[in-house]
């Protein structure tokens, strides 16, 4: 098996990507590996019934969601770091498996990690599973942890 030099871990932050997160640093100890740490920061969504927000406050909110991200990042950053992992934080735009797929290609990720939600049936085809796109588009490993 051809050795595991960068890892990509992908967080939404949610419950379902912390034992994902706790997985990732356990292999980039484990391997001395870097330790990409990847967010996508999802766009606000519509706020009235017509779905016209001005720029000026959607642009604020996009900010405050990007540091409310960041923020994140860094406590997963830190995290990381006091354990002796090399580590890195991505905060990533677009559609969330095109995002992580090309952020683990350009990063010449070895593996990708990430949590699923464990949906099924009617939620997982009304919400479709960003896991399973990602394992589905990957050009290395992938690496899905069922969160709790």
């Amino acid at each position: 098996m051809k050795p595991i030099r960068n890892i990509l871990v992908a967080t939404d932050f949610s419950s379902a990507s912390r034992p994902a997160f706790r997985r990732a640093l356990e292999l980039a100890l484990a391997n001395s590996s870097a330790l990409w740490i990847a967010h996508v920061a999802a766009p606000p969504g519509p706020l009235s019934p017509d779905g016209y927000v001005l720029p000026r406050i959607y642009e604020e909110m996009e900010l405050a969601i990007r540091s409310d991200a960041q923020k994140r990042l860094r406590v997963l950053l830190s995290r990381a770091r006091r354990l002796g992992v090399r580590a890195r934080a991505l905060l990533l735009k677009g559609a969330p498996h095109e995002a992580i797929v090309r952020a683990a290609r350009s990063h010449r990720s070895d593996m990708i990690v990430l949590g699923t939600h464990g949906r099924t049936g009617v939620a997982r085809f009304f919400v479709g599973s960003v896991a399973a796109r990602v394992v589905a588009a990957a050009s290395c490993p992938v690496l899905t942890v069922r969160g709790r």
